[in-house]
Order: C-alpha cells, then sequence, then structure tokens
C-alpha cells in the first residue's frame, strides 16, 4: 500500500478565496487533468486574442 500523498495550493494573495486541497494519488491525477485543462484553455484564448490582433 502506498503512503498518502497531501500537497495544498493556495494563491499567495490573501484576498483571494481561491485554494484546493487533496490526498492520495487519485485526488492528484484529477487535479493536475484540471490544471491540463485550464491550461489548454489559456492557451486557445491566447490563440484567440493574438488572431484578432493581427486581423
Amino acid at each position: 500500500m502506498e503512503p498518502p500523498v497531501s500537497f495544498s495550493f493556495t494563491d499567495p494573495k490573501p484576498d483571494n478565496d481561491r485554494a484546493f486541497s487533496f490526498t492520495g494519488p487519485a485526488d492528484v491525477e484529477e487535479k493536475l487533468q484540471t490544471i491540463t485543462d485550464m491550461a489548454h484553455e489559456i492557451l486557445r484564448l491566447v490563440a484567440d486574442v493574438r488572431s484578432q490582433i493581427r486581423s
């Protein structure tokens, strides 16, 4: 049996309530997939803005 994995991510700005924490490999994989999806969306939006600027 693997030891539990524990992570906690919080925004360094104290006025921002966004934070999440999780434990266990399944939670890690789920959160990494969420971060990956968010990164892809950001890149898509950047590409949209670049194409609008070029137009």
